[in-house]
């Protein structure tokens, strides 16, 4: 059963922005701790950013500092990704994983998430 749901994906130049969101389906469904991931094409799957509920505490992979910010909107159990200044490089499938977990911090790792989507898709291209 399928517990997480992203969108916001879509074609857009570079320099643009977009901003994705992971939506918990169900009203019983809430993951204290949220982590999104991206695989681009032909690549393996690597962790962007996390966020926790407990403190709002995030982290992110050094790479994406600065124009990567993941927030969480309690009142519609969704956390969002927020990308800035996008680049071809940033092309890939945008996955969010979930845990009902708590962390001192929240982990980058994928080992840690019980539950994922099946992503939305990132196209920038000129």
């Amino acid at each position: 059963q399928l517990h997480l749901v992203e969108s916001g994906g879509g074609l857009v130049q570079p320099g643009g922005s977009l901003t994705l969101s992971c939506a918990a389906s169900g009203l019983t469904v809430h993951y204290r701790t949220v982590g999104w991931f991206r695989q681009a094409p032909g690549k393996e799957r690597e962790r962007l950013s996390c966020i926790s509920e407990t403190d709002g505490s995030t982290a992110y992979i050094k790479s994406v500092r600065g124009r990567f910010t993941v927030s969480r909107d309690n009142a519609k159990n969704t956390v969002n990704l927020r990308i800035e200044n996008l680049k071809p490089e940033d092309t890939g499938n945008y996955t969010c994983a979930g845990t009902d977990r708590t962390f001192r911090t929240c982990p980058l790792s994928e080992v840690w998430y019980d539950d994922w989507g099946q992503g939305t898709q990132v196209t920038v291209s000129s």
